[in-house]
């Protein structure tokens, strides 16, 4: 996909990724009828993110997955202006086992607390 050809307009977006050491947002210009994975492309991001898969790691525009079923996949996604294409990782833990492992330490941390201001 060329970006130069005058006839066609531009439309702004962005390409989006983060680990948690660094996040990256790259603002592009790109043709109209410009698909999501061909923004990925163009953004050159991977190249940043050598680890991202993109045929393994979930595709979505503002949080919301292109999954080929109930929305479109990447490669079928027509971007509209401002569209924010987003690169997701895949999680080391649920969310849900993370926060009650957050709550148990947090929990614990004030059980020794109590104790140790007891024993004194």
């Amino acid at each position: 996909m060329e970006l130069t050809d005058d006839k066609q307009s531009l439309i702004n977006v962005e390409v989006a990724h983060g680990t948690p050491e660094k996040q990256l947002i790259i603002s592009l210009k790109v043709p109209q009828g410009t698909t999501a994975s061909e923004a990925i492309e163009l953004s050159n991001i991977v190249e940043e993110f050598p680890a991202i898969n993109l045929q393994k790691d979930i595709i979505g525009i503002f949080s919301k997955p292109l999954d080929g079923k109930s929305r479109p996949s990447p490669e079928e996604y027509v971007l509209e202006e401002k569209d924010r294409v987003e690169i997701y990782r895949p999680l080391i833990i649920d969310p849900k086992a993370a926060r009650l492992e957050r709550a148990d330490k947090k929990k614990n941390s004030r059980t020794q607390a109590k104790v140790k201001g007891k024993s004194k």
